[in-house]
């Protein structure tokens, strides 16, 4: 404030108020100016405003979800447990199943290959007699 800055610089004041108040409205331009050329270069470098504009669009988008967004808690193991188990729980599921379809399928191949030794023994066994009643 401009109280403030008279009270820095008193001595300065009581002599010239006029020229103090002067130098203190150029002082707070030139601040002001400053900080906005400060800010435009952290925008430009950062291209902060297209993230911002990204920042939006997901803002946006999560307004249809009915579940909470993920935010850390700080504790790392909460975080990945939190995100982690319901996945490996689905991804153990999905295995599980895939483990139980191929297990249908050997059951199934098993039985057709003990049929064709089975087969196979018949074939040899009639061989067997056929090459007997031949003799």
């Amino acid at each position: 404030s401009y109280q403030r800055f008279v009270n820095c610089y008193h001595c300065f004041y009581n002599l010239q108020p006029q020229l103090t108040r002067s130098i203190y409205d150029q002082f707070i331009s030139q601040l002001q100016e400053s900080i906005k050329e400060e800010i435009q270069e952290v925008q430009n470098e950062g291209n902060l405003e297209r993230l911002f504009n990204l920042l939006d669009k997901i803002v946006e988008e999560a307004k249809d979800r009915e579940e909470p967004a993920w935010r850390p808690s700080g504790v790392p193991e909460e975080d990945i447990r939190s995100t982690m188990v319901p996945y490996l729980l689905k991804h153990r599921s999905h295995l599980r199943r895939v483990l139980r379809e191929k297990e249908e399928e050997n059951k199934k191949l098993t039985e057709s290959v003990l049929m064709g030794r089975k087969r196979i023994a018949e074939l040899q066994q009639l061989i067997q007699d056929r090459q007997q009643a031949w003799q």
